[in-house]
């Protein structure tokens, strides 16, 4: 237990530049999910989520409307995928998540911000194999009545934390959306705090001194590139 956790409302928004960033990051990828699935929330599971998360962190919904109605066009840019890792400021573990139109220029800059924070970039799979990919679920809620939904509804509980009644849920990223129909059907309408899909650290690397400073640049370096969707890391401080 006691697994830690980045909560992209914590990481980011912290000026209004960088809530436009955050508007910009969810904006592409409400417009690749819907693109990929259809631009319907109710006949497209994964973004329905995607639009319930947007909200949850304030996005306007006219930043909303206007990635779905961008992905309705079938024109624009087409983005992919591109996971990037390697070891940070002491030694920690990272995975950079982007989504591009243009993976060159993307890995270049990533790799940039490595050289700058005098950090090493590695090759696929160096650090992912210590990182679990997890749908993470952050809800108020009766801990017995939820496990029972999700034994019923067998789904995979890898870890459950419980703080007063307020239940942090982690099941294989697959089984997202199952979990999330199990738990609404047993405890009706819930308020999700959390609810994404994430890379998880299976441990921690301590950090300490100038590294603490670097390890922040570094993240903020990553986040202000556009491709970058999200940053995790193991590092702890």
């Amino acid at each position: 237990m006691g697994r830690a956790y980045q909560n992209r409302k914590e990481s980011m928004a912290k000026t209004s530049d960088m809530k436009a960033k955050v508007y910009s990051k969810y904006g592409r990828e409400i417009y690749v999910c819907a693109k990929a699935g259809g631009a319907d929330p109710d006949g497209n599971l994964s973004l329905r989520g995607m639009i319930e998360r947007a909200k949850r962190d304030q996005v306007p919904s006219h930043v909303i409307e206007k990635a779905l109605n961008k992905a309705k066009g079938g024109g624009g840019e087409d983005f992919a995928l591109a996971r990037y890792e390697g070891f940070g400021p002491g030694g920690c573990m990272v995975i950079v998540e982007c989504l591009t139109d243009n993976p060159t220029r993307t890995f270049n800059d990533v790799r940039l911000c490595f050289t700058k924070a005098k950090c090493k970039i590695g090759t696929q799979g160096s650090v992912s194999h210590m990182f679990d990919h997890s749908a993470i679920m952050v809800f108020q809620g009766d801990e017995d009545a939820a496990l029972e939904a999700l034994l019923d509804a067998d789904v995979d509980v890898t870890d459950l934390e419980n703080e007063d009644g307020r239940i942090s849920l982690f099941v294989p990223h697959t089984e997202q959306h199952k979990a999330r129909q199990a738990l609404q059907g047993a405890l009706g309408e819930i308020t999700f705090e959390v609810d994404e899909i994430q890379f998880v650290p299976k441990g921690t690397t301590p950090i300490v001194g100038d590294d603490v400073e670097m390890m922040n640049k570094f993240v903020d370096m990553l986040n202000d590139l556009d491709d970058v969707q999200n940053v995790y890391h193991d590092a702890q401080w």
